[in-house]
């Protein structure tokens, strides 16, 4: 095993992690940790190119290109999903290459990596179908106790129950049947895999979302509405966007004094004595806020309607190429940085903490709502490959002895 070079790479990479946080403590700029990941990327490829080259081999380049695919696309435009698939591809293509790396190299580090990774797939495999199936209904059970009985709620009970019925037909029926009716039903779980790889480039694109840190110049923070607790007091969900807000507020007066308003955005639904807003504005208030900071939009009914109407706010503000983001929680901001673009907003969101076992059905609401606004694209794509399945098991059903 080959360890000669590690210390020409770890004593470095020490000293530029002390210079980044000392550089992070003087300027007080958010987003450390993704400077930190940049540098600690690149800082690994240069390594990793420099001992492949020793054996003049040239590999490296395919990572990098993904990787600046991915971050080209990322830095251009935030909430897209296509950000999910592009940087899933890197992660791949960087897992292929470092057992490539090893096989030429023997370099310990990289058999360090290699084994990290190893036991995470390891993990995820003793875990497998059946674990996730009862962490699902446990979870469900969870969300069933502490929340309302609604539809949006109980998506992980039928999560659940869809791939229980899977693994029965699976483990049990699938053996049973002719070739040619396998085959056919095989278009069930060839539907369920598509979807499980368009929700991991989801998941994947909403993480990536969560690390956005705007800078502490902006002129306003529109705070997202939501359902109010008996039609008049703000529900804990929606308090912890409006506290997520408050703190990104006082962040700014304290490192760039810039003058910020909030836009409480909300409007009255059938159920409610008062539109969302008000009620937003009474608390940011008894939390201490100006009355002066805050303004509010109580005509909105939509997340879209969020965006458009807190726009026409801030084009009759009078401020040249303002500076906009949105506070919401942190499952929803992905989704409603879409809606931004859609309302021609340009517009970052920060995210409010959310309860653990409530961001499964959180999560899986969101994707559904994402898959909808595509729904042509994705349901034409399930029909053709059903189309193709069908078409194979009518031609082995032909040519079946």
């Amino acid at each position: 095993m080959n360890y000669e070079y590690i210390p020409w790479f770890v004593l470095p990479y020490i000293l530029l992690v002390f210079i980044l946080i000392k550089r992070h403590k003087k300027s007080n700029k958010p987003g450390f940790f993704l400077k930190l990941a940049y540098g600690s990327f690149f800082y690994l490829i240069l390594y990793l190119a420099t001992i492949e080259a020793l054996n003049k081999s040239y590999f490296f380049i395919v990572p990098l290109l993904f990787f600046g695919l991915f971050a080209w696309m990322f830095h251009r435009e935030k909430a897209r999903v296509m950000n999910g698939f592009l940087f899933n591809l890197f992660i791949i293509s960087l897992g292929i290459y470092l057992i490539y790396n090893f096989l030429i190299t023997q370099d310990l580090l990289v058999f360090g990596l290699l084994s990290l990774v190893g036991i995470l797939f390891l993990a995820v495999a003793l875990f497998g179908f059946t674990g996730l199936i009862i962490l699902f209904y446990w979870n469900a059970l969870v969300v069933i106790r502490r929340e309302t009985h609604s539809l949006a709620n109980l998506l992980t009970l039928i999560l659940a129950v869809l791939m229980s019925i899977w693994l029965v037909y699976d483990s049990f029926i699938a053996n049973m049947l002719p070739n040619w009716a396998t085959l056919l039903l095989s278009i069930l779980p060839a539907m369920f895999a598509y979807f499980v790889i368009a929700f991991l480039n989801f998941l994947s694109a909403s993480i990536l979302y969560q690390f956005n840190r705007p800078s502490y110049k902006q002129d306003f923070i529109i705070v997202l509405g939501a359902g109010l607790v008996h039609g008049e007091y703000v529900s804990p969900l929606l308090a912890s966007r409006i506290q997520r807000a408050i703190t990104f507020y006082y962040q700014q007066r304290k490192y760039t004094r810039h003058l910020v308003r909030f836009i409480m955005s909300g409007g009255q639904g059938p159920d409610e004595k008062v539109p969302e807003a008000v009620a937003m504005k009474k608390y940011a208030l008894q939390q201490g806020i100006p009355e002066e900071d805050i303004l509010i939009e109580t005509n909105s009914a939509t997340t879209l309607e969020n965006m458009q109407y807190s726009r026409e706010i801030i084009d009759h503000s009078g401020i040249k190429s303002p500076n906009v983001i949105f506070s919401s929680n942190n499952y929803h901001i992905f989704r409603a940085g879409i809606f931004a673009k859609m309302a021609h907003l340009k517009a970052e969101g920060i995210g409010a903490k959310t309860a653990f076992y409530y961001l499964p059905n959180a999560f899986l609401r969101e994707f559904i709502a994402v898959i909808a606004m595509k729904r042509k694209r994705h349901f034409t794509i399930v029909g053709v490959m059903g189309f193709l399945l069908l078409g194979l098991s009518i031609i082995s059903q032909i040519f079946s002895p």
